[in-house]
């Protein structure tokens, strides 16, 4: 059993796989936090709006508006300026990576993903 380090802290997890949602919301809920979910782009930025989450795993292969798309609306908003935003993608490539860090990504994790690296790094991210 994982440590409970999450305290409750907001996770939106952006993943149009369900498969994939389902492991990180189950992984990040054992570590203690409260996990939200969006399957596309477009939902991902309501979902910012309403719920104010703590940190942003966002897929860059999303339906109807792409992650780096909704992640630039994101950091439109008001109060989303300083929210973690972590561009999760399959794509390994130094283009990708430049790419989401220009559209206001904070880190890139390459699926498949290292859960526990996930997890250590959702932790460093919101402290």
């Amino acid at each position: 059993m994982r440590e409970n380090n999450g305290a409750g802290a907001i996770v939106l997890v952006v993943e149009d796989f369900e498969d994939n949602r389902f492991m990180m919301r189950r992984l990040l809920e054992m570590s203690g936090y409260q996990v939200v979910e969006a399957v596309n782009g477009r939902q991902a930025v309501e979902k910012a709006a309403s719920e104010r989450p703590d940190i942003i795993l966002m897929d860059l292969s999303l339906p109807m508006l792409d992650g780096l798309a909704a992640t630039r609306q994101i950091r439109q908003q008001d109060g989303h300026s300083q929210v973690p935003i972590v561009a999760v993608s399959a794509h390994d490539s130094a283009d990708f990576h430049a790419e989401a860090l220009a559209a206001g990504c904070n880190e890139y994790v390459t699926k498949p993903i290292d859960f526990d690296q996930l997890v250590q790094l959702v932790s460093r991210l919101i402290k």
